[in-house]
């Protein structure tokens, strides 16, 4: 007798538990079948800031490491930017952009003989705010020289291209 309880009970457990086996595997096979054909459409936003321009301010009181001599080339020229955007641009030229002066210091000095040779290929890191760039040998005074440039300060004009990173 106890022999055929326990078939009985074993046969109980095996009607409950197929079915439950097999609601799982069909209910797994619609979840995957589901999650790998689900598609849905939507409508997303966004917007892009803008480069505001990065400027060259005149400046007083920076000195450039060398001098310019007739016949000679500078080692420093100084260019301050002011780059009023959040984030750090790269400067990759300076060009010149008009006619080389020099400062009312020194009305005699008629022929400069300044040129300013255009930097090209640059990859400087201008960070947000005010920041001076030294350009090594960038300037370069003849021996057309006039005297009454001797001691005088040059205003170089020049145009910037900078890139954001």
């Amino acid at each position: 007798m106890a022999t055929l309880r326990r078939r009985r009970i074993l046969f109980r457990y095996r009607l409950v538990s197929v079915p439950l086996i097999v609601a799982a595997i069909v209910f797994s096979a619609i979840t995957a079948t589901a999650y790998f054909l689900a598609t849905g459409a939507g409508i997303g936003s966004g917007s892009t800031g803008s480069l505001q321009p990065v400027t060259v301010v005149a400046f007083s009181g920076d000195t450039p490491d060398s001098t310019l001599l007739p016949g000679g080339t500078a080692t420093d020229v100084i260019v301050r930017l002011s780059n009023p955007n959040a984030y750090s641009v790269t400067l990759v030229s300076v060009t010149g952009s008009g006619p080389i002066t020099a400062d009312n210091g020194h009305p005699g000095c008629a022929t400069t003989g300044v040129t300013f040779a255009g930097q090209t290929g640059l990859q400087i890191t201008v960070p947000s705010g005010s920041s001076l760039v030294h350009l090594p040998g960038a300037a370069s005074m003849s021996t057309a020289s006039s005297n009454g440039c001797q001691g005088a300060i040059f205003s170089i004009p020049v145009h910037v291209t900078v890139h954001t990173r």
